[in-house]
């Protein structure tokens, strides 16, 4: 697999990872039955999107490599 395509491959990985923790955080405040603001709601989404974009990044890229590089 060339570079381009594995760097694709990284991108869509961590990013599906860092969608899914949000909308996990987004349904967490739903159904723990107490009333949040939206502001607090999504700005919350949107941190943890962006530390799981940070922790999940230098992660998975090498673990891609490994698994489908040369």
């Amino acid at each position: 697999m060339n570079e381009k395509k594995l760097a694709r491959l990284s991108a869509i990985i961590y990013t599906s990872i860092s969608l899914a923790a949000a909308l996990l955080f987004i349904l967490l405040t739903y159904v723990d039955g107490k009333s949040y603001p939206p502001v607090a709601r999504y700005g919350g989404a949107a941190w943890v999107f962006i530390l799981s974009m940070i922790i999940t990044m230098p992660l998975v890229i090498p673990w891609a490599k490994k698994r489908y590089g040369r």
